[in-house]
């Protein structure tokens, strides 16, 4: 919902745009050659309100106004796709800037040097002029918000799709590995350059590997989940008592610790070591709760995705495989814990991540 209102309001501001550049510049530009032919002049104050058309500030109200209404849907609403809306708003400032290149940026300075204009502002001192000059070839309001974005947003663009990305953990499905309020950082370049949205590969680079924490699009939510890749095309899984099996060999397991509950209650989770592809890392699995066995050859293009906190931790066993153009890139980093707003960002986490 969030994105579709997206494409309706920019396709609604570019048009707005053209026809403040074409129509509300070419009416201020007629108003201000009467005045230059009756020879009246205006205190610098006054300019703008006895030149631009009135409609012209109405329209970009309106506009405004869509964009803090989209703004606060997305609080709201907490819907939309951000790669989506980095792409759409980029493409959108990148038009504008293109076509103001193209079609108004010429005219405008041409019509500031022209010579009517020139000798209309020798009338007034040079403080004044340098600002009658610029409010005369400035871009409309639309258009210099856009020229301003632009740069901004295409970096952002560049580094966000191909070759870092920040991510929050959102749940505890990975703990001990990583915990909910991380804050960390994952190489887009790792298992190749994909297209910022659709997700179709362009240039390849590596594939991920047995032990590596991926984060990814399931097949069964648009959001950004985060596992670990238990198994590659191919590949034979069973899991049986908690123990992991891949293509007939048992995953090197040794326990390391039987961790106290944290409430009475509480279930009692084992912290276990676990090795795979020459990575080593910890898991969790707990006490009294059997999740029960599996056993199943992953197919051709997917990966078979599993949580390093085993027993709470939606994952492949309940939502099927992962195709490999649902891949975003390898997690490496730990940047910054904060596990809510009642709290303050802490660094003490920072380092990689196994």
């Amino acid at each position: 919902m969030v994105d579709n209102i997206l494409l309706i309001i920019s396709s609604i501001t570019l048009v707005v745009w053209f026809v403040q550049e074409k129509y509300a510049r070419r009416a201020m530009q007629n108003n201000l050659n009467t005045m230059i032919e009756q020879g009246q002049s205006l205190e610098l104050a006054q300019f703008q309100l006895g030149t631009m058309p009135g409609w012209n500030e109405w329209m970009f109200r309106a506009v405004f106004i869509m964009w803090l209404s989209w703004a606060a849907s997305v609080v709201m609403i907490k819907d939309g796709d951000f790669a989506f809306v980095l792409v759409m708003l980029t493409l959108f400032s990148g038009i504008v800037v293109l076509l103001d290149k193209l079609f108004f940026a010429k005219t405008r300075a041409s019509y500031v040097e022209s010579k009517s204009v020139v000798a209309y502002l020798a009338k007034y001192n040079d403080d004044q002029r340098q600002t009658l000059g610029h409010f005369i070839g400035q871009d409309m309001v639309v258009g210099e918000y856009a020229k301003s974005f632009f740069p901004v947003l295409a970096i952002v663009l560049v580094l966000r799709s191909f070759i870092i990305e920040p991510f929050q953990i959102p749940s505890a499905s990975m703990v001990p590995t990583l915990q909910v309020g991380d804050y960390i950082l994952v190489n887009k370049f790792r298992y190749g350059l994909r297209l910022p949205v659709l997700g179709t590969k362009i240039f390849e680079v590596d594939e991920p590997q047995r032990g590596d924490i991926m984060v990814f699009f399931p097949p069964h939510d648009p959001r950004y989940f985060i596992k670990r890749v238990i198994g590659l095309p191919g590949d034979q899984i069973s899991y049986t008592d908690k123990t992991l099996t891949v293509n007939g060999q048992p995953v090197e397991q040794a326990f390391l610790a039987e961790l106290p509950a944290q409430r009475r209650g509480d279930y009692i989770t084992r912290l276990i070591g676990e090795q795979q592809n020459g990575k080593s890392y910890q898991i969790h699995n707990t006490k009294n709760i059997d999740r029960g066995g599996f056993s199943v050859t992953v197919k051709p293009g997917h990966y078979f995705m599993m949580g390093d906190n085993r027993d709470n931790s939606s994952d492949s066993r309940v939502w099927g495989q992962v195709p490999a153009d649902h891949i975003v890139g390898q997690a490496f980093a730990i940047w910054m814990h904060w596990a809510s707003i009642g709290e303050l960002p802490s660094f003490k986490r920072l380092g990689g991540v196994q």
